[in-house]
């Protein structure tokens, strides 16, 4: 008989698929299968492949495990081949069975499975086994990324598809032909054709893929040249493609003024609009979302009124997407009360204007009506996303209201996004900032293999700040022995946790390896950590020294800091200096007077702290007051210093005065601080006996 390895790899390599698989199903199953070796067997795996043949191929594939040779078996060159057979002929079960078995896996074993599962529609599973692929500290190919990035297309989830597209980049495939066309074609199909069309330009290399690709996205996108060039944000492009045209119709007045919205050119953004009214062209809900984008900060807050007067005169203000671009234009503009108004005669908002109405309370410090309007959310039909529940958890960290946090981390369960990784590292930095360490830590657990570098960050961050200095370097050491790199904020919470007990070497050294050993260039926040702990250590001349040496100029919260310490330490100079610092930043920041005003009262220095006192008066600087919150019976109650408006404001001071008297009788003498203006310096030298007669 022939032999059958040199005839199937000769009607193999001479295109005979079919002869080369006919040929194989005559040989002799009995008494024993004939032996073939590896390189027949990848022939005929592969000659399945390109025909498809599912049946044949598990023919092929039963042959090779019922092998006398037990290494073909364990060949993972051969088992890569039958996984990609398996792919291509939609079979990825199959395919993924093959993979799991094993016994030692290459980057092409990776590759092989990920594009089995992508070929066939089941991209979750392959964004799932790109997950596991970096865990295993493997570096993905070229055809793994780009089976990756096919995945995040087909599911539409264009925010993985940038993270795939970040990994690329660090990566020597990040400039691979067969990941770019695929980057290409999924910003394109995605609707981010300026995305898409800036990538292409910066191709070292195209085919007709990259063509086909970024002409399919602006065909698929309805665009004209005008349009084309102002979505790539070609701005000068496209205004000469406008003003070339005889008569431009809707579509090119909206591509034109949305491209000079993009570039927060509001005032042409405007004329343009005037222009368009003028040529008899009715502007749509297109329109108007455009300009309303262009409306940030507090000067373009009239522009914003005009937009909103014209689109109420024509009846363009009904549509949901049009309040909601409304909302978002106040809010920008820093006037929250027209967006409360605008929210509230929304007659079906949708969950984009919730989000877009909490997020503005958050971001305008309105903290108790974020909580008032999730309450109110949660009796509605509408299914929270992770945008309204980290605004939530936004304010209940800023009011450590735990009862809150807690409600939002049983929505979860309800909603199904216990397993959403951000929404779970939200709420594990927020149970760290309300100071219940044991539920973040309960959490991070329950998260297993899901932790990522925000979630390890926000647990050290919450160690450090609540004093667990040692708990909170033992959680960066163990982040370390695992391979995971850490972030500027891990390293945030490394200072701070130094800072707060005291290991001051210990922080010097951490600051002076984040940059050479992590290639993390210091921050200001960085900068901050490092003068907080030699302040707070009594090193205020090494925190001076530090200040002057920093790559940038100090600012207030470091002055502050230094201020505070000098406080501490009695140390009238240095407090001088801070306090100056502050004040040139900005000359009415009333902690600056204050604290230097008891450095002041602290060393005896009456006169300088009198020529202080008048200062502030005649510059009008007031100390702001302060604010608490206290949840009674299911409701958030406010107080604010020397405030008389709370409707139970006599018995809540009867009763501080109470409070004040039982201090004193137990011995406890109150610290006298500069900002009450009826200060009188002599209540500093009186005895314990002579405040408790003086209070009666």
């Amino acid at each position: 008989m022939q032999n059958p390895n040199g005839t199937i790899l000769q009607l193999y390599h001479s295109g005979r698929l079919s002869a080369a698989l006919h040929f194989f199903q005559s040989l002799p199953s009995s008494p024993a299968p004939a032996p073939l070796s590896a390189a027949t067997y990848a022939a005929l795996v592969a000659a399945c492949s390109r025909l498809r043949s599912l049946c044949e191929g598990r023919l092929v594939h039963h042959h090779l495990l019922a092998s006398p040779d037990a290494g073909l078996v364990r060949n993972t060159v051969l088992n890569n081949h039958l996984i990609t057979m398996y792919g291509r002929c939609a079979a990825p079960d199959s395919a993924r069975l093959v993979f799991d078995e094993m016994p030692a896996k290459n980057p092409v074993s990776w590759a092989s499975v990920i594009a089995a599962h992508a070929q066939n529609r089941r991209s979750a599973e392959a964004l799932g086994l790109f997950s596991s692929i970096l865990r295993a500290g493997t570096v993905p190919d070229q055809f793994a990324l780009g089976s990756v990035v096919r995945a995040c297309t087909e599911l539409g989830d264009v925010g993985v598809g940038r993270q795939v597209h970040a990994q690329a980049m660090k990566s020597d495939n990040g400039s691979d032909l067969i990941v770019q066309n695929a980057l290409v074609t999924m910003y394109s199909k995605s609707g981010l054709v300026g995305d898409g069309f800036s990538l292409f330009r910066r191709m070292g290399e195209k085919d007709l893929i990259s063509w086909g690709s970024i002409i399919a996205g602006f065909a698929q996108q309805g665009c004209s040249l005008s349009d084309m060039y102002a979505r790539c944000k070609q701005l000068e492009s496209a205004r000469r493609v406008f003003y070339g045209i005889d008569a431009p119709d809707l579509v090119c007045w909206n591509s034109i003024i949305n491209a000079c919205s993009v570039e927060h050119l509001l005032n042409d953004a405007m004329v343009l609009f005037s222009e368009m009214r003028d040529s008899s062209l009715r502007p749509d809900g297109i329109t108007v979302r455009g300009l309303l984008c262009a409306c940030v900060g507090c000067d373009a807050l009239n522009h914003g009124i005009l937009i909103h007067s014209y689109l109420v005169k024509f009846g363009l203000d009904g549509e949901v997407s049009v309040r909601n671009s409304l909302l978002s234009m106040y809010a920008r503009c820093m006037d929250l009360s027209s967006a409360m108004d605008v929210f509230n005669e929304t007659r079906e908002p949708d969950v984009v204007t919730w989000n877009n109405i909490l997020t503005a309370c958050v971001q305008n410090q309105h903290l108790e009506v974020v909580i008032k309007l999730f309450n109110l959310l949660q009796r509605s039909v509408l299914s929270l996303d992770r945008i309204s529940l980290n605004s939530v958890l936004s304010a209940s960290a800023e009011l450590g209201y735990i009862e809150m946090v807690e409600q939002v981390h049983t929505y979860t369960f309800k909603a199904g996004l216990v397993n959403d990784t951000m929404l779970s590292n939200g709420l594990i930095d927020t149970y760290a900032k309300c100071g219940s360490l044991d539920d973040a830590t309960k959490l991070f657990e329950m998260m297993g293999t899901n932790c990522d570098v925000f979630s390890w960050s926000s647990l050290i961050v919450g160690y450090a700040q609540s004093g667990y200095a040692r708990k909170a370097l033992d959680l960066f050491a163990r982040m370390r022995s695992l391979g995971i790199r850490p972030s500027h904020v891990t390293f945030v919470g490394v200072l701070t946790a130094c800072s707060r007990v005291g290991f001051v070497d210990e922080g010097c050294y951490y600051y002076c390896i984040m940059e050479p050993e992590h290639g993390i260039a210091p921050t200001r926040e960085h900068c901050s950590c490092v003068i907080d702990l030699l302040s707070r250590a009594g090193r205020l001349t090494e925190a001076a020294k530090f200040v002057d040496q920093m790559p940038f100029e100090p600012d207030i919260v470091m002055w502050k800091t230094l201020l505070a310490a000098s406080k501490t330490h009695n140390d009238v100079e240095m407090g001088k200096r801070a306090a100056e610092g502050i004040l040139r930043l900005d000359p009415s920041h009333s902690t600056a007077y204050v604290l230097l005003c008891n450095i002041y009262a602290a060393s005896g220095d009456w006169d300088e702290f009198a020529r202080l006192k008048k200062a502030m008066r005649s510059s009008g600087v007031k100390k702001s007051p302060g604010k608490s919150w206290v949840k009674l019976k299911g409701a958030l109650k406010v107080f604010i210093v020397e405030d008389r408006s709370h409707p139970e404001s006599e018995e809540i001071y009867t009763m501080l005065e109470l409070v004040v008297m039982e201090m004193i009788k137990a011995g406890y003498v109150p610290k006298l601080l500069c900002e009450h203006d009826n200060f009188d310096h002599t209540y500093s030298d009186m005895s314990h006996d002579e405040i408790l007669a003086e209070y009666g």
